[in-house]
């Protein structure tokens, strides 16, 4: 199967990152040029090529390892989401989030998992991306959300973990706004600025890493016991390789592998002045999701701007149009409008879409793919948590090592196949439709 590796999509600039565009200049990039020779080469350098990137280095400190990525390391989609690491059940085409307690609880581990191991190179290396352990807000705007919540709350409480309810008053106080009805929070959640974090990951990885950005894979070879990679500039020889390219995976066609790549969108205010954060109120900074996983995520930021989260669409061409993004807009305005009448005059300075890569069965891909190619790919939504997790133990798994986290990955279901195009374009845009229209109000 390796020697019929094709590597067909590739970051598009779909929108302007807003995460990205508000940090200084990046310093030059490292492309691929020549031939080159390298122990193991991680394909993607998102959360999950970084992480297993910087796991091979520190447990084989004298093996070689390159890091390539198609894009700007922090511009791609890892760069793109909302800034959480959520440490609890997150199934987001669940109505509340939740699956069994068995399920659940394995989810937890997995995730806190990544969290921790991500925090620990954050402080170790002083990274910049403004961490902050400060838990997360599941806020509903009406009697529906406020069931969906109480739900939540109920599969918390049978897995041990602890929440805690807010009144209308309470998340008024939190957020500012009145627009919220009832709120649970949650305390294990953290939040970053996601391209700071891509970063400064990518340049604080082992000196046995070798990061090389604006370098697409263009195709790979098997050649006896070792595989080339090849690039537009050149070429690299190695004899492992570690996948961690996500939704860009995504096959269709003869041989589909059950991903999905389905678009959300953001956008993100221009800076607050001192009236406009006098007026707003609240706290100067948190991080709220929908009772209902389809609603609008927000989150009030340090740097005094506001950023929100909703939309979804079926884009396995993996790009999106002008159309798209404007639809957003139109979309992100309403819900910043209806949350925050008082801040009229706040404009959205940035729209950008980002892709998750997800499964109708909640499955991934992860293991040894082919000899010497491994691959760890599908986060359901959850990238940034269950990404790192899945990024350091698929470096364990290629090394040979062994651990009970490793084997729930093995056995997670593999994503359920899909029917040819263009029926999966009509089916999943339909179900998109159907929960966007049910989230109702939490838009």
């Amino acid at each position: 199967m390796a020697s019929k590796l094709d590597f067909v999509r590739f970051p598009a600039p779909d929108g302007v990152n807003g995460w990205w565009e508000t940090l200084a200049d990046p310093v030059s990039a490292k492309c691929v040029a020549g031939e080159h020779q390298f122990d193991f080469v991680v394909v993607g350098g998102g959360i999950t090529g970084l992480c297993a990137a910087r796991r091979l280095g520190e447990l084989a400190p004298d093996a070689s390892i390159a890091l390539v990525e198609a894009d700007r390391i922090g511009r791609g989609t890892a760069g793109r989401n909302s800034g959480f690491f959520v440490d609890l059940p997150h199934d987001i085409s669940s109505e509340s989030y939740s699956r069994s307690v068995e399920a659940d609880k394995a989810d937890v581990r997995l995730q806190r998992h990544g969290i921790d191991y991500v925090r620990a190179v954050v402080r170790h290396h002083g990274i910049d991306c403004d961490w902050r352990d400060d838990g997360k807000f599941h806020a509903s705007v009406n009697k529906k959300g406020h069931t969906a919540l109480a739900h939540f709350a109920e599969g918390l409480a049978r897995i041990d973990e602890p929440c805690e309810w807010l009144d209308e008053s309470a998340i008024a106080k939190v957020t500012g706004t009145g627009f919220y009805r009832s709120a649970l929070f949650t305390p294990g959640c953290s939040t970053v600025q996601p391209a700071a974090l891509m970063r400064g990951l990518a340049a604080t990885q082992p000196p046995n890493v070798e990061v090389f950005e604006l370098s697409a894979v263009k195709g790979m070879e098997t050649r006896g016991q070792t595989k080339r990679l090849n690039f537009a500039g050149g070429g690299i020889v190695t004899k492992h390789v570690v996948l961690c390219t996500n939704a860009y995976a995504a096959t269709f066609g003869g041989h589909p592998n059950g991903l999905l790549p389905v678009y959300t969108f953001a956008s993100m205010s221009r800076v607050m002045n001192e009236d406009e954060m006098r007026r707003l109120g609240g706290r100067h900074s948190w991080a709220l999701i929908p009772a209902d996983p389809m609603g609008t995520t927000v989150r009030r930021l340090a740097t005094n701007r506001i950023c929100v989260r909703n939309h979804f669409a079926f884009r396995p061409d993996l790009a999106v149009s002008e159309g798209d993004l404007a639809k957003a807009r139109h979309l992100h305005q309403r819900s910043f409008d209806r949350r925050f009448p008082m801040l009229k005059d706040v404009e959205l300075q940035y729209t950008w879409g980002g892709a998750l890569c997800l499964s109708a069965n909640n499955g991934a891909l992860f293991g040894q793919r082919d000899e010497g190619v491994f691959e760890a790919i599908g986060c359901n939504g959850l990238g940034l948590s269950r990404g790192s997790a899945a990024g350091k133990l698929i470096a364990e798994h290629a090394l040979g090592q062994t651990s009970e986290l490793i084997d729930q990955l093995l056995q997670q279901p593999h994503p359920r196949s899909l029917p040819m195009r263009p029926i999966a374009d009509v089916a999943v845009s339909a179900a998109i439709w159907v929960k966007e229209f049910s989230a109702g109000a939490e838009l």
